[in-house]
């Protein structure tokens, strides 16, 4: 007899259909078929202990599963699941009628149990496209897929409980029925906040410029100056996840694994702080079948890279086209994915070996050769693509002693939240553009007019300075950000004067 079930293989972040043709016939051997991994392939032991723990059995005929198309690695445990009840629909112990009009997938415990898998969600809404009745998954992942909407989203414990569905004895939990609509909470509660930085406020004044467009920014300052306690706090200032968004979000951690058990809907922007000896793959992404890097498990959040000058100059120079494509796309000879990388990059580094900024008075300050061979690890087009340097001076003591209330991030983030809503609207019309930071040429052209003042000081910092068009670019974006800050319409001069000054790396002679 053959039977038919339907499972998914993740593809990037995406889930493509496969189909799990369970042939029986005369004979007494197994075999599984449609290019499979070794994982696959020891589902028959998992699904032969399981069954029998449970009061059922494998049939012990000549028993053919063939995983459809078959020029597309299977790979995981995942498929232990559909291939349970497709031998056991094949075998006459499961009426066989339904098992076609559901998705099904999930990794089997010796005694029946299901265990959670990766990609939950994006398996979800693959059954919702491809027209399916339902999805079963295991209940581990009930708060993953709850969310999606206009199909049947059933759990299950163990395998038990599945073969009592299909044989219409049980009705497994429909969690999609069980789950409210989610209220993506506009004001998060956060555990940081910038009430308790004392002083930097031309810091705080960078990270809600950078908050507001999306742009990305380094902070440059000696240790203890608070460039990672500023920069930790920066989630705290940022938009609320759009739904959109927060399910986005969520199908890059879930392929990833890093939602863990019970892990629900991300209704946070992600925060991500690799260590400076991550390689070009971990930042990126890849592996045989590729899975997704600090990159875009950063999507819709922020990368901080701390130390910057501590990471290998080649794993830094592999971000180059993601931070300008906001996608990063990654190749194998049978294989090539898509994964988005939509993030603020926060930077951290000391301005010198030492940590100190130049002084020539000082006997223990590094050299200017010491200091530009240090800057040199970071490459002159990386630097480029980041829009905001900001210096961070150390605090002194009479401002660390200062008592009294200081500005919080709910306060700072009203503004970044009024400017965001002035750029929506300025770019309601255009797909994919939301923040300043993403403005293409065309639309640079048409949004950035600025004053003659504005004209004549771009005009003498592009020549004393040497700036690059890429420069010329971000410094329009910022200066769009900071003038939908203060509400205003077009690009004044001084906009143009403050977002220069965030271009201190640029200058030659800024360590001084």
């Amino acid at each position: 007899m053959l039977v038919k079930t339907y499972g998914c293989a993740v593809c990037g972040i995406d889930a493509l259909k496969i189909t799990i043709e369970v042939n029986i016939a005369r004979g007494k051997k197994f075999f599984m078929v449609g290019l499979p991994d070794n994982a696959v392939k020891e589902s028959w032991y998992r699904i032969a202990a399981a069954t029998t723990n449970i009061g059922f059995r494998i049939p012990v005929k000549r028993t053919t599963v063939n995983l459809a198309p078959a020029d597309i690695r299977k790979e995981g445990s995942a498929y232990d699941l559909p291939i349970a009840i497709g031998m056991l629909a094949a075998s006459g112990q499961i009426n066989a009628e339904n098992v076609g009009d559901y998705i099904i997938m999930g990794e089997l415990a010796l005694d029946g149990e299901l265990r959670s898998i990766k990609g939950g969600l994006s398996i979800a809404l693959k059954a919702l496209d491809a027209g399916f009745k339902g999805v079963i998954l295991p209940e581990e992942n009930a708060n993953e897929i709850a969310m999606v909407k206009g199909v049947e989203i059933l759990v299950a414990k163990n395998l038990k409980q599945v073969i009592a569905f299909f044989n219409g004895h049980e009705v497994l939990n429909n969690c999609a029925e069980n789950k409210a609509d989610l209220n993506m909470d506009n004001d998060p509660i956060f555990d940081l906040d910038f009430a308790d930085v004392k002083g930097q406020e031309n810091v705080k004044r960078g990270l809600e410029i950078a908050a507001a467009g999306g742009h990305n920014v380094i902070l440059v300052g000696p240790p203890g100056s608070g460039k990672s306690m500023l920069a930790k706090r920066m989630p705290t200032i940022l938009p609320p996840l759009s739904l959109d968004e927060a399910m986005e979000t969520t199908k890059i951690h879930s392929v990833a694994g890093t939602l863990g058990k019970n892990g629900g809907l991300i209704t946070k922007r992600p925060f991500r702080a690799p260590h400076h000896t991550s390689s070009g793959a971990a930042l990126v992404g890849g592996g045989s079948n590729p899975k997704p890097g600090e990159i875009s498990l950063a999507h819709n959040g922020i990368l901080f890279l701390d130390e910057l000058p501590e990471f290998n100059r080649q794993v830094l120079e592999v971000m180059r086209q993601p931070i300008e494509d906001r996608t990063v796309t990654i190749s194998r000879a049978a294989i090539s994915v898509d994964f988005p990388a939509n993030f603020m990059l926060v930077a951290a580094m000391n301005p010198s070996p030492s940590g100190d900024f130049y002084n020539p008075n000082q006997a223990h300050s590094d050299s200017e050769y010491a200091i530009h061979r240090y800057l040199n690890k970071i490459s002159g087009p990386l630097l480029d693509r980041i829009d905001l340097h900001i210096e961070v001076n150390p605090v002194p003591y009479d401002t660390l002693a200062e008592k009294g209330e200081r500005e919080c991030s709910a306060d700072i983030r009203k503004r970044v939240l009024k400017a965001r809503l002035i750029q929506s609207e300025r770019y309601g019309q255009q797909e994919g553009i939301y923040a300043n930071a993403q403005l293409t040429p065309f639309l640079q052209e048409k949004h950035c007019r600025i004053d003659q003042v504005g004209e004549a000081l771009l005009r003498n910092a592009m020549q004393k300075f040497g700036l690059s068009a890429r420069t010329y670019s971000r410094i329009f974006k910022v200066a769009r950000t900071i003038a939908d800050l203060e509400e205003s319409a077009g690009i004044k001069g001084e906009h143009i004067a403050e977002a220069i000054q965030y271009r201190s790396l640029d200058r030659m002679g800024w360590q001084n």
